[in-house]
């Protein structure tokens, strides 16, 4: 019987341990920094040559800097300058902007596309990070077609 009693008076004690363990874990992730964050935009010009804008801002909340290739795809086949890829040093103090400029009349799904790679030359000292859990990153936008 007393080994009962005495489970019951632990009990309490041990729930309490477990939520406080539980509350300091969940405030741990949340102060955990972003590796890439994206922000997409496509616009069509007003005009019959159908020109289309993408613009995509990339940002980090890491301390170290990365070399970054970015590029866009589509499931359709568009021509022009939609195929260039910029590769760049992306660093917290220093976020990355990149454009393309190319013509399509029809509807597609656009993803654009960011790599984390390691390549020399690009960040300065060559001192840049690759991170271990993810090395791609997108996000995809729809174009209607006008």
């Amino acid at each position: 019987m007393r080994l009962f009693q005495l489970l019951f008076r632990a009990g309490p004690a041990a729930l309490l341990l477990v939520l406080y363990l539980q509350l300091g874990s969940n405030k741990a992730q949340e102060n955990t920094p972003r590796i890439i964050i994206l922000d997409f935009q496509l616009s069509r010009a007003k005009d019959e040559t159908q020109e289309v804008t993408a613009d995509l801002k990339v940002k980090t909340e890491l301390k170290e800097c990365m070399v970054v290739k970015a590029f866009l795809s589509s499931n359709i086949h568009i021509e022009g300058g939609f195929g260039f890829k910029y590769t760049a040093c992306l660093c917290e103090e220093n976020p990355r902007s990149f454009f393309w400029d190319f013509k399509t009349n029809s509807s597609a799904q656009i993803a654009a596309v960011v790599d984390i790679v390691r390549e020399l030359y690009i960040c300065p000292d060559n001192d840049a990070v690759i991170p271990i859990k993810a090395n791609r990153f997108y996000t995809v936008k729809t174009l209607s077609a006008a």
